[in-house]
């Protein structure tokens, strides 16, 4: 399957003369799974685990089918592995309260990546402070990539938790998680990875991976917003606390105390996102139909073909791995002279749509020394009309700003 045959089950992208270049920030949304979305509130909206009529019973299958689906999709060892959240920054959260607040302690050391979007780094300063714990972090090179020595030399004795990305959401690297994970394992740490932009985009096995936990949202890979995964170890989940309180997630509550049930329901209270989950189940069956290999195959096509263009332009600089096996469809720029926000304007005028910003990654920015960039974003139902579109867009721009332009 071809990324001119998929994009046509993307109705905003057939009703819409747009080159959709933003799907590191949320994916288009094929028919398939805005059916089964409908389809689910039109023929099976009910309460799931509350009700012991039909339409709850047939929610609670759907609801748990989605489960099972996720399980299957990262290869988890069962489903109880698997917590529905809204999005990864829930999950992370959710992480720094019911397992680092528990469990980092004064003195012990949190290591992550400069490279982390915000959402897998402000938990664990929180942490750190509050528990008198030591944040460092492991730094890129010029190429965007993490090196082996930097590794070895902040993942040492005392370090109780590494978080990482597992590819960057500004440069596109894919960083050496079975490395770090290895590594962190080593000095007796857990692993936390943001699974974010790899997840929609390559296959994964947290067994292979050995992940202790794993987060991603639905929204990124096809599906509805409001909907995101936690994976944890079972050993390790069934030892943390809740971290929201209320109805479902109790197994009995009384007076003055009360016992909570066993994952994944201990870390899902209230009404859950059914609909959501029934979204992210038929995003996984779309994907898996047309083959997490091809997926990766389509993207590695489109980067083969829009990175040298990119490069034969003078007036743009770009940022990331040069060796495109280290990276994924994620493109960083910026145009010479022309703050990212302009840059972004014109390409919309043109119906070229990019990111521009700090991508939630200030201290990586920071630390490149450049306060934003214009990024390019591709997934399936990209084609390279669309990279053509944007190599056009950006020779206007620089027509447009041609006195500014050194």
């Amino acid at each position: 399957m071809t990324s001119y045959e998929i994009r046509k089950d993307f109705p905003i992208l057939e009703n819409q003369n747009i080159a959709y270049l933003d799907s590191g920030a949320t994916t288009q949304k094929p028919v398939q799974v805005l059916k089964a979305v409908n389809d689910f509130y039109r023929e099976a909206n009910a309460n799931p685990h509350r009700g012991a009529y039909k339409l709850s019973i047939t929610a609670t299958e759907k609801y748990d089918e989605a489960r099972y689906k996720v399980a299957k999709f990262i290869n988890a060892k069962n489903p109880e592995e698997i917590i529905f959240t809204r999005n990864a920054t829930e999950s992370l959260n959710l992480l720094a309260y019911s397992y680092g607040l528990e469990n980092i302690k004064k003195d012990d050391k949190i290591i992550i990546s400069i490279m982390e979007h915000h959402s897998n780094l402000v938990p664990w300063q929180y942490v750190s402070k509050k528990n008198g714990a030591k944040l460092d972090y492991m730094y890129v090179n010029q190429e965007g990539e993490i090196p082996i020595d930097e590794i070895n030399n902040k993942i040492t004795n005392g370090v109780k938790l590494v978080g990482i990305t597992q590819v960057s959401n500004v440069l596109g690297t894919i960083n050496p998680l079975k490395e770090i994970i290895k590594k962190a394992h080593s000095v007796g740490a857990i692993v936390v990875v943001d699974a974010s932009q790899s997840a929609p985009h390559m296959k994964i096995d947290v067994q292979d991976l050995d992940a202790d936990f794993l987060v991603f949202s639905g929204h990124k890979m096809l599906s509805p917003l409001g909907i995101g995964v936690l994976y944890g170890k079972k050993e390790l989940l069934d030892k943390m606390k809740p971290f929201l309180y209320g109805g479902d997630m109790i197994e009995y509550v009384y007076e003055q105390d009360t016992t909570y049930a066993p994952v994944p329901t201990k870390f899902e209270a209230g009404t859950q996102n059914v609909g959501g989950a029934v979204g992210l189940s038929a995003s996984i069956d779309y994907l898996e139909n047309i083959g997490m290999d091809n997926v990766e195959k389509i993207e590695r096509e489109l980067m083969e073909y829009a990175i040298p263009k990119l490069r034969e332009l003078d007036f743009v600089t770009l940022y990331g791995p040069k060796d495109l096996n280290k990276h994924t469809a994620v493109i960083s720029f910026n145009v010479k002279g022309i703050h990212p926000h302009d840059v972004s304007s014109i390409l919309d005028s043109e119906n070229v749509c990019i990111r521009s910003g700090n991508h939630c990654a200030q201290p990586l920015l920071r630390y490149m020394g450049i306060d934003s960039t214009c990024r390019a974003s591709f997934y399936i139902y990209n084609t390279k009309e669309d990279v053509d579109r944007l190599i056009n867009a950006l020779l206007k721009t620089k027509e447009m700003f041609a006195k500014w332009i050194k």
